[in-house]
């Protein structure tokens, strides 16, 4: 069965009062989530879009400001989907944080066409701490299936195996020139000759870590994931999964067409990949309108060097208004790898098992697939006391010590096999608790967004 709303949902936000006696204001959005047919590779198909386009609406706000989501859920049936009525009203502050963060679905692989970016900026009365660009423009990285996405991952579930790669990537919802019936709708960023404008990239794909290049053109780096780092100055940066960066671009160039790319980083030879590569334009303000946009020289799909001096090169701006030190002591101390694992094949047909070597795949975290009840939430059971929803034994560490990274390690079947689990790990309010998360090349490797819900 496949699960589709529409949604009307409300979003407002109130202006903190300031010390000055500046009255609150009060700003609302509407967004609409429901069924779209749109055009992309010769052919049409239907997704679930807000308010009728992809990516949906950026969203702006300033440090300091609160916001008040009210979401109104419509109910919607026909013949292959079924939809719910429900209100729901959130509250939280932006508080502590500058820069660019996004909005996403969180229902199955919804999220390849549910998403947008929330631009945080300062508060009125505090500046960038760098030199304020002439104009801030949001690059959202894709990722694009021909195919209903619930199917995709509906698909593999009931095999056991990973789902089917994507047909392409898109830059700010277009796969662009490089591929069928594309060139028309290709991305366009008009820029003025000396102006210098930001770009608020945000690598909304669902599993690949990115190379993103501006032929001809310099960037400096100047925050990830909201949080101010010292400038950087590179030609590719790198951007994983559900991770957002700031880059400055100065239009420094000769009057032209230039492609903005992308492609993929994959530093293992034993995956299997989208290898394709989106494209935008950056067409500069007088330049001949039949000139060929340059295309810049990608990194190779393993080019570990390029991507590790990006890494490496990143670090936090200390002199940032919110910049603090790491916290010390620690009080709870967590190492957890996390990777691919697999169940042997429980079904009464052996085909229905396509995972490695006929099993079922599954993620895992320290050896535990996440096997939530069907019944009742944790936080429910938690709340209200009530047993057999979880244990509480979830492991400090990965109980048996390898070389995460590796590949002889692959298709080991006594590291690969799991277990599943409903597992948590309790601390105490107010403690201090570092987590290293330690990736495996076991089945695969695996890029994927990881974030605290609430935090």
């Amino acid at each position: 069965m496949r699960l589709y709303s529409s949604i009307l949902l409300h979003l407002c936000y109130f202006l903190v009062l300031a010390s000055s006696l500046a009255s609150a204001a009060v700003v609302e959005h509407t967004l609409e989530v429901k069924n779209l047919t749109i055009g992309r590779l010769c052919q049409q198909t239907t997704i679930t879009a807000v308010n009728g386009s992809l990516p949906g609406p950026t969203l702006r706000v300033k440090e300091g400001d609160t916001y008040c989501s009210s979401s109104q859920q419509i109910s919607l049936r026909n013949n292959y989907s079924l939809a719910w009525r429900n209100n729901y009203t959130y509250n939280f502050d932006i508080t502590r944080q500058e820069g660019t963060l996004w909005w996403h679905a969180h229902i199955s692989y919804l999220r390849a066409t549910v998403y947008g970016a929330l631009i945080i900026r300062p508060r009125k009365g505090r500046s960038y701490p760098f030199p304020k660009p002439d104009k801030e423009v949001p690059i959202l990285i894709g990722e694009w299936w021909s195919a209903d996405v619930v199917d995709i991952i509906n698909d593999a579930t009931a095999v056991g195996a990973p789902p089917n790669l994507s047909d392409a990537y898109t830059i700010n919802g277009q796969p662009g020139d490089l591929y069928n019936c594309s060139s028309d709708s290709t991305y366009k960023l008009k820029v003025q000759e000396g102006k210098t404008y930001m770009l608020r990239m945000v690598n909304a794909a669902l599993q690949s870590i990115m190379f993103f290049k501006v032929a001809n053109h310099t960037m400096i780096e100047v925050s990830i994931d909201a949080c101010y780092t010292n400038p950087y100055t590179t030609h590719t940066i790198t951007i994983a999964p559900g991770q957002t960066m700031d880059v400055l671009l100065k239009a420094d160039q000769p009057l032209g067409s230039y492609y903005m790319a992308a492609s993929v980083y994959q530093g293992s030879d034993f995956v299997t990949f989208d290898d394709t590569t989106p494209t935008a334009i950056i067409e500069y303000d007088g330049a001949a309108t039949t000139t060929t946009p340059i295309m810049p020289v990608l990194p190779d799909f393993s080019d570990n060097e390029t991507a590790h001096r990006f890494l490496t090169n990143l670090t936090a701006l200390t002199s940032a208004p919110f910049w603090e030190p790491v916290p010390q002591p620690v009080d709870e101390r967590l190492l957890i790898t996390i990777g691919i694992s697999i169940f042997p094949c429980d079904r009464p047909d052996i085909n229905q098992c396509q995972g490695i070597n006929n099993t079922i795949v599954a993620a895992s975290m320290n050896n535990i697939s996440f096997n939530p009840s069907t019944n009742l939430s944790i936080l429910e059971a938690y709340y209200y006391n009530v047993d057999g929803i979880y244990t509480t034994d979830f492991p400090d560490e990965p109980p048996i010590q390898f070389d995460y990274t590796s590949p002889d390690n692959q298709l080991n079947g006594a590291l690969l096999t799991t277990s599943r689990g409903a597992k948590v790990r309790k601390f105490k309010y107010n403690s201090t608790v570092e987590i290293v998360f330690q990736n495996t090349a076991l089945g695969t490797i695996e890029n994927h967004p990881i974030h605290l819900h609430g935090y």
